[in-house]
């Protein structure tokens, strides 16, 4: 065995049935349940790092990391060391990001690095708030994290196909690639328009830029680009988020930021997120070949698994549309990767408001597209639950023939 001393491909006593029949243990969901498929909660990864046994696990003493302070001479005085230098090995390892030469900026998961980062890009300000936008459909809580403390240093501008810069004047466009909901790589949208008299500036969301989810095709090497714990190894619990930036005076200002909203970041989450980190790290570095038992492979093949029984269930049932994603060659694996995104972006072929269908229907509870900029005949149904969950996902969706006035 390469890299772990456990096996997270082994049979289990607890398999899941699947809609297709597979699998041993009797379901623990009721056919009452309203299976809540609207967040992007990652339980899908924790029977992996279950089977990892004490691989990951840490003792922490009493006496340990009590102070706020971690290294007074840095940017980020409340960057512990060792996760630095974990979040640099990692992004060395899957070859995602450019980490030489940039800053490191801890938050408290990637929501806090947002605003820190529209703090750093408007801050003093000036005589109105400058506008944010992003290309639509859009992750659905830029608006209201934009606009929650009514900031006059930013405000949110809706759909960036619609900005206009030259009745609005600066900006600032969010790049989420792959994007959260529909799956797609983004550029940026505005920032590409010949317009010499308006100053934009970018702010790249990465959380879902692992090899998981779409193929690693470039490191990234963009002046604001964060990441997060949860989508990047699934441990949402331990709140951590990381940014890299270019500019030694925006980091400062991130830093800022962080310090005054929370006065720094869990040190007990950062050492937890390092040693997790470097047991994905040791198992490629021990492992010159491709292994299934590897963190980042085992997690291909399983939203593989999971996009192959989707697409098998809609194109049967002939109701609704996924996108389709292009082969790309990934760096990280050397082979050609088709996309398997964390949110299925489903489209009704009706014009009807397709979160009230499916939840009247089959009890299932997604986000609607109005809530990502779009029409209400999109659906963001997360691809990250439970096998449980999932499982009877399809099945209940299997079971539509026909929408009828909208029901």
């Amino acid at each position: 065995m390469c890299g772990t001393d456990h096996n997270p491909n082994s049979a289990s006593p607890n398999k899941t049935p699947s809609a297709n029949g597979n699998g041993t243990r009797r379901s623990s969901v009721s056919p009452d349940t309203v299976l809540n498929l609207e967040q992007g909660d990652p339980t899908v990864f924790e029977p992996y790092w279950k089977k990892m046994g004490d691989n990951c696990t840490m003792v922490i003493s009493g006496g340990q990391w009590m102070s706020y302070v971690s290294d007074f001479t840095n940017i980020c005085f409340f960057l512990e060391p060792e996760f630095e230098d974990a979040v640099r090995r990692l992004h060395r390892t899957v070859g995602n990001a450019v980490v030489d030469g940039r800053h490191i900026v801890v938050g408290t998961g990637s929501t806090q690095l947002y605003q820190a980062a529209l703090y750093a890009l408007t801050s003093p300000g000036g005589a109105e708030p400058i506008s944010v936008v992003s290309a639509a459909p859009y992750y659905s809580s830029y608006p209201d994290e934009t606009d929650y403390l009514r900031s006059g240093l930013y405000r949110w501008a809706g759909d960036a196909y619609a900005f206009d810069k030259k009745g609005y004047g600066d900006y600032i466009e969010v790049v989420n690639t792959p994007n959260n909901p529909d799956g797609t790589n983004r550029k940026a949208v505005v920032k590409n328009r010949p317009d010499d008299q308006v100053q934009g500036k970018l702010i790249h969301d990465l959380a879902y830029y692992w090899p998981q989810y779409t193929p690693i095709t470039a490191p990234v090497d963009e002046d604001i680009m964060y990441f997060t714990f949860s989508k990047s190894t699934g441990h949402a619990g331990s709140r951590i988020g990381w940014a890299i930036v270019k500019d030694k005076e925006v980091a400062k200002k991130m830093a800022k930021f962080v310090e005054l909203s929370s006065l720094g970041v869990s040190k007990d989450s950062q050492h937890r997120a390092a040693k997790i980190m470097g047991v994905i790290c040791d198992g490629y570095q021990n492992c010159k070949a491709k292994n299934p038992e590897l963190f980042y492979e085992h997690c291909q093949n399983l939203m593989t698994e999971r996009w192959e029984r989707l697409r098998e269930v809609v194109e049967r049932i002939d109701i609704f549309s996924l996108p389709k994603y292009p082969k790309e060659y990934c760096l990280f694996s050397g082979e050609f990767n088709e996309p398997h995104p964390a949110f299925a972006w489903l489209k009704c072929k009706e014009d009807t408001d397709l979160e009230k269908f499916i939840r009247g229907r089959i009890k299932v509870q997604g986000r609607t597209g109005r809530k990502f900029g779009t029409d209400q005949n999109y659906l963001r149904i997360s691809m990250l639950s439970k096998d449980d969950a999932f499982d009877h996902f399809l099945e209940r969706l299997s079971t539509i023939k026909a929408i009828s006035n909208g029901y």
